[in-house]
């Protein structure tokens, strides 16, 4: 008698989030991205369907970064001075599917330079690329504020992905992407219940769920990735088994970042080969490079004991 296996029926759907428009949508990318649409968990093909695959962004810094290791800064060494020409590199030479820029130079700690210049250094980028923008702020709540309803306008009808938009910081974001036609990033602290009160408070200033991306905040190593891991997982346990539409979004990961920016990242080991590898390029990360919106591309697992009940899951 042949074995016939269990399958999982889910009621729920991931909403699909396209990030950049043509000439023809009102931008002038030449490309654009869309992600999301999935009626399962991954890896299970035969009862699910996952339309759009993963895709890659590589991140782009508006200032020279200064603390980065030597193997990721190698590769781009000659154009980190020059936001657009350093996002040109990354796809022409890397195949990037879109370009994440960082604008740093608006942080206190990093120049704190004028907002003008922010957004013409982000104008300058949309000129020198086709492929659509993620923009994210400096991560200071006032400086963020100043700085990204004015990259917003200037990328108006371009349809970037904008971040982040936090618990405690976000109408002001929200009014300049309801605004100028954008989509946003909300970010939590690796907390589902808080990933979902974010995009709730996004959503009753009349912002439609369909233009939000998930960050549930990545940890690079150890006890972080597996927890987040978990957080993602029941974000789509509640999306597509109780069809919480506030979590059935797509999901973005700066496993790059989380990755360099740990201490066992920059830290030489061993030598392979005759050449020395750093921990981190011994695992294959990269600082510039992250999965974008990866939609929660995981195997179905149970989670670890002992984690508590979570609201969102009865929701």
């Amino acid at each position: 008698m042949p074995l016939e296996l269990v399958k999982e029926e889910w009621m729920g759907k991931i909403s699909e989030v396209t990030i950049g428009a043509t000439k023809e949508e009102g931008g002038s990318r030449t490309s654009v991205v869309t992600v999301g649409g999935e009626t399962g968990l991954s890896f299970l093909p035969s009862e699910s369907e996952m339309p759009h695959r993963p895709v890659v962004a590589m991140e782009v810094w508006d200032v020279v970064p200064e603390d980065w290791p030597e193997e990721v800064v190698k590769p781009f060494k000659e154009v980190m001075d020059d936001p657009a020409r350093w996002s040109k590199k990354c796809v022409d030479e890397y195949g990037a599917d879109l370009i994440c820029l960082r604008l740093q130079s608006a942080h206190s700690d990093f120049g704190n330079v004028p907002v003008d210049k922010v957004s013409e250094g982000v104008k300058k980028v949309l000129e020198a690329v086709g492929v659509p923008l993620i923009i994210l702020g400096p991560g200071q709540d006032d400086r963020d504020n100043e700085v990204l309803p004015r990259c917003s306008e200037v990328a108006k009808g371009e349809k970037c992905l904008f971040g982040d938009a936090t618990q405690d910081n976000y109408k002001t974001l929200v009014a300049a992407c309801m605004a100028d036609g954008h989509n946003i990033i909300g970010q939590s602290p690796i907390d589902i219940n808080i990933a979902k009160q974010v995009n709730i408070l996004i959503a009753d200033m009349g912002f439609p769920l369909e233009r939000i991306v998930i960050d549930p905040t990545t940890g690079g190593l150890g006890y972080g990735l597996e927890y987040t891991y978990s957080i993602m997982e029941r974000a789509r346990l509640a999306a597509l088994g109780a069809g919480d539409k506030t979590l059935a979004l797509p999901i973005i990961c700066r496993v790059g970042q989380e990755a360099w920016r740990a201490s066992q990242g920059k830290r030489e080991r061993f030598s392979r080969l005759g050449h020395s590898f750093g921990t981190g390029t011994s695992v294959g990360s990269n600082y510039s490079c992250f999965p974008s919106c990866s939609r929660g591309r995981y195997p179905h697992h149970a989670s670890s004991p002992g984690r508590g009940k979570c609201e969102a899951d009865d929701r």
